[in-house]
This record gives structure tokens, C-alpha cells and sequence, in this order.
């Protein structure tokens, strides 16, 4: 197969300094024929800095000869142009989430399965040299697991953008940008099944759906690994008016715990993000540097006790950047050569557990509304955490 003609759909930060360049890097299997995006001045950097055509929809990048789409336009767009661009007979690369509800991405499991096309979604984590040695690192008993631990604290992107050469683009007319907050609410309401507060919408979309859900994805890849069933959650909490987002879930029959924690400390330019398991004998822990920091190595810790002694090992397998990584493997999934990664059978899964946590901060476990997995109907009335009081509720 030829190279893949590809289109990227969005010009904002994450498509200017990652998707954009990391294609061009790897431009024996991918030739960007255009670049969609509402804004003026985002198209205008992406023509003058790439000299690639860009179009002001998706419309009209879909009208030229093209193989795939790489989709990082704002969340609330990802389900109707991925749906748009299956239907045209596309592999799709969708950035996460790839929905706020596992009931819409069941949607696009049908176009995908239709379309015999790829659909993967932008779980680059996955593909981190570190990580991928830690499955390889974890037991083969999932019997003395104790405890998962996922904290991060996060100023976002700023301090580690400021030396790229982007542009933002600030002149999306006001209607467009009304248009999609307002299928941002209808999304996030279908997928929860109740009206949040504002706290509570502004953490399920930031904190839950736009930053913990790497983790999430992450965790439920390691739990793979050992065998262990998804849990019950026990507690969740969004606070720090939607910049923090908290979460509990009991596993192996409350043998193990996993809590989740992400915090964005806006005026601390300071990433930490921790992924540790702790086995009757050992913890396994990686430490990732801020995504936007590129060829920056996820520090791999082994820590053993034996006889009263503690071993420390540090490992690294190499410097390879995930976000190249994932884009690698998509063209390998479209050419046959590798089986489909990061499906979108996996975001539902992540989605689940997110809108469940969100229904756990809520005062009351009853709503009306939509089901949308397992874990969401603890929080029912129905599971067997029913009636235990939530952390963080009224």
C-alpha cells in the first residue's frame, strides 16, 4: 500500500504541535493532503508553517481523495464527524474521548463495523515504552494485589507549550463555538442520565473525560494483564470548582482498591503523574512527564522487599515518543499488519466507569435516564452499593 493519504480535522494546540508534526515526521506512511478548522488564524499558521491546504470544514476536506482522518477537533464534534468520515469509507484516528457515553460510541462500533474500516482511539499512553514494560513486569497472580494508585497534579499545558512554534486560534465565530457547548450539554446529560451543577459538568468533562480517562484506559490495560474484573465503585468527588476529579473503585472483592485522583493546580508549573501497584511484596510504579514534553522518558520503579531488605531497580527501554508511537501503529492496523489497538470497545469500557464516578458525586444514587454500562447501575438503586452514601454528595 501506498503511503495514507490522511486529513486532520481540528488545527487547535494538540493537532498544531503534536498530530501535524509527528505525521510529517513519519511521511513515508502518511501524506497530509489537508487540514479542516473553523478558525482563520489557525488555518493561516498551518498554511504558512507546513505549506499544507487547509479547508474551513469538514465538508470540504472530505470532498478530496483521502485514506483516513486524524480527529482533534473539541470533544462534543468527535462522534458526528467520525461518523461523517466512516461513512465516507475511512479509517478514523479519533483523540480522546471519543464520546462522552458508551451508548453514542456504540454508534460508531456499528459505522466502523459497516465501513470494515479502522477506528482507534488517542490513548497514546499505551504505546509508552515504560508502560508497555510494565505488563511485562506485573505478576502472574493478580492474588497479592493490595492497591492502585493514580495521582496526578497537572498546571496544564502552558509552561511546556510555551517554546513551541503554534498559534491559537481565537477567532471561531461565537455562534459556532454557542453550537458545540450546546451539544456538549446534550451529550454529557444523555451520557449521565441527570443534569449536573455547573461544578460537577465542568469536572466530568475536564478532570474525568479529558484527563483521568488516560489513566482510566491505562489501569484497565494493567488489570487485563493480571486477570482481575472490573470493580465497584465505593466513592467519587469533583471539587476544586471542576478542576479536581476523584474517584474509588473496590477490586478483587474489596481484596484491592484502586483510587484515582487528578488535580489542575493552574498556577504551579508542576506535572506529576503517578500510576503505582502495590503487591503484598512490591510496588510497581510509573511516573509520566507532561504529555507535551516529547522523547521525555516515563521513569519505570521496581521496588522488592525480601528478607527485610529493599531492592530498587529503575528501568528504561528506550525513548520512543508515544504520541509517534500510536500514529505508527494506526498505519500498521489500516495496512493489515497489526491487529486494531486502543478500540473503541475500550473507550466505552473507560466511559462507563467515568459517567458512573460522575453519578456517584451526585446527592442521590436514583436517577432517570439512559443506562449506559455495568458499573452506572450501582448507582441505580440496583448494584450493591445502592445505599451506601457517596464521598463527596450533599
Amino acid at each position: 500500500m501506498a503511503r495514507i493519504r490522511v486529513g486532520v480535522i481540528g488545527a487547535g494546540g494538540i493537532a498544531q504541535i503534536e498530530h501535524v508534526p509527528n505525521l510529517l515526521r513519519l511521511k513515508d506512511l502518511f501524506e497530509i493532503v489537508g487540514v479542516c478548522d473553523p478558525s482563520r488564524t489557525a488555518r493561516s499558521f498551518i498554511a504558512e508553517r507546513y505549506a499544507i491546504a487547509t479547508f474551513e470544514s469538514i465538508e470540504h476536506l472530505l470532498h478530496v481523495p483521502i485514506d483516513a482522518v486524524v480527529i482533534a477537533s473539541p470533544d462534543a464534534l468527535h462522534k458526528e464527524q467520525a461518523l461523517a468520515a466512516l461513512a465516507q469509507g475511512l479509517h478514523v484516528f479519533c483523540e480522546k474521548p471519543l464520546c462522552y457515553g458508551s451508548a453514542d460510541i456504540a454508534e460508531l462500533i456499528a459505522a466502523r463495523n459497516k465501513a470494515k474500516r479502522v477506528l482507534q482511539v488517542g490513548y497514546m499512553k499505551r504505546f509508552d515504552p515504560s508502560y508497555e514494560a510494565a505488563l511485562d513486569l506485573l505478576p502472574g497472580t493478580a492474588s497479592t494485589l493490595r492497591h492502585i494508585s493514580v495521582e496526578v497534579n497537572d498546571p496544564d499545558a502552558w509552561p511546556f507549550i510555551r517554546h513551541h512554534d503554534w498559534r491559537r486560534g481565537d477567532d471561531v465565530p461565537k455562534a459556532l463555538i454557542d453550537e458545540v457547548a450546546r451539544k456538549q450539554k446534550e451529550q454529557v446529560a444523555r451520557a449521565v442520565g441527570q443534569k449536573l451543577d455547573d461544578v460537577a459538568f465542568r469536572g466530568f468533562c475536564n478532570a474525568y473525560s479529558s484527563a483521568l480517562v488516560h489513566d482510566v484506559n491505562a489501569v484497565h490495560g494493567l488489570l487485563d494483564r493480571l486477570g482481575i474484573e472490573d470493580g465497584e465503585i465505593t466513592g467519587a468527588a469533583l471539587y476544586a470548582g471542576g478542576d479536581g476529579g476523584h474517584g474509588s473503585v473496590k477490586l478483587r472483592g474489596g481484596q484491592a482498591l484502586w483510587s484515582m485522583t487528578h488535580l489542575t493546580v493552574p498556577k504551579l508549573p508542576d506535572y506529576r503523574e503517578r500510576i503505582t501497584l502495590y503487591f503484598d511484596d512490591a510496588a510497581l510504579e510509573l511516573e509520566f512527564p507532561s504529555p507535551w514534553l516529547n522523547h521525555q522518558p516515563t521513569r519505570l520503579t521496581l521496588k522488592r522487599g525480601r528478607d527485610h531488605r529493599l531492592s530498587v531497580e529503575d528501568i528504561r527501554t528506550g525513548y520512543e515518543e508515544a504520541f509517534i508511537e500510536e500514529l505508527k501503529f494506526f498505519a500498521a492496523a489500516i495496512k493489515g499488519e497489526a491487529p486494531q489497538r486502543n478500540t473503541a470497545e475500550e473507550a466505552a469500557r473507560d466511559m462507563d466507569l467515568l459517567c458512573g464516578l460522575a453519578r456517584a458525586t451526585l446527592p442521590s444514587p436514583r436517577f432517570s435516564g439512559e443506562r449506559e454500562g455495568p458499573i452506572a447501575q450501582q448507582w441505580e438503586g440496583e448494584g450493591p452499593l445502592a445505599r451506601k452514601r457517596q464521598i463527596g454528595s450533599a
